[in-house]
């Protein structure tokens, strides 16, 4: 009894834990469906007293949050297709390709990870502006296209590919595209998942750089709407709980289905450099 004292005491932490992180998640849920003001009662209900998809429906017809909706799936798995492309091809070359100034340039990226990104915001406005890829799609995906923490991983990954394995795919003839295509990708797969997880959960969360580079509501993403509509409808709780849940389900969703690849990837990673 004395040995299992410990372990149900740690077990019944990560239970209070749980109960705790849930809770608000699970209130959030079920404000949602409440009639208009029941949420805002004191003491709060934990369940609705009479379900109803009202809310829900005013934020695609009276609100027509779909095009907001839309506007972050296009952005999100944008971000997330070329990040894997650009991240991999990089990250693979600062681990097998040899190039002069390939180590120092590789500790100058690392480096960076320190600088916070807020810092940059100002210049890269400026450089998107030049571009002229304010108030589009490809002025808020420019800046996922390429991560350093997506390099390191990929690289710190790369790093356990045989040399031998790709100096022979040259022996025979392959070229660099293809020992990369058929080769590299291959190997790379559960990093390559966890880095796609990773991407798409910081792409449809992003609030503050699509804020800055889109002025035209009609192009907003979804976190950006709902935080304008919270000056409007400040008072609809049940409303802004829709909203809220609506831009919560498809991250947690994706958490969920691809956690055990996340996580098998990032420790494999770790390990691996």
């Amino acid at each position: 009894m004395k040995r299992a004292l410990p372990s149900l005491l740690v077990h019944a932490l990560l239970i209070l834990g749980a109960l705790v992180t849930l809770t608000p998640l699970l209130w959030m849920v079920s404000a949602s469906f409440m009639p208009t003001g029941q949420a805002s009662s004191f003491p709060p209900p934990l369940l609705p007293s009479a379900p109803t998809l009202e809310h829900y429906v005013d934020l695609f017809t009276r609100l027509n949050l779909a095009r907001n909706f839309a506007n972050s799936l296009l952005i999100t798995v944008g971000v997330t297709l070329f990040s894997l492309v650009v991240n991999s091809m990089a990250g693979y070359a600062f681990a097998k390709l040899r190039f002069k100034g390939r180590d120092a340039t590789f500790k100058v990226l690392v480096a960076a990870m320190v600088i916070p990104g807020q810092v940059g915001m100002m210049p890269l406005f400026l450089i998107v502006k030049s571009l002229g890829l304010v108030n589009t799609p490809w002025g808020v995906m420019i800046t996922g296209l390429a991560t350093v923490f997506g390099i390191f991983m990929i690289r710190q990954f790369a790093l356990s590919i045989p040399d031998d394995l790709l100096d022979a795919a040259r022996i025979d003839g392959a070229s660099e595209w293809r020992i990369y295509w058929t080769i590299v990708l291959p190997v790379l797969k559960p990093i390559l998942v966890t880095m796609a997880t990773f991407s798409f959960l910081s792409a449809w969360n992003d609030f503050m750089w699509p804020l800055i580079v889109l002025s035209d509501s009609s192009q907003y993403t979804l976190p950006v709407a709902l935080a304008n509509l919270v000056g409007e409808h400040v008072q609809d709780t049940e409303l802004m709980m829709a909203g809220s849940v609506l831009t919560v389900l498809p991250v947690l969703g994706v958490f969920l289905v691809m956690q055990r690849s996340y996580i098998k990837g990032v420790l494999m990673g770790s390990v691996k450099g």
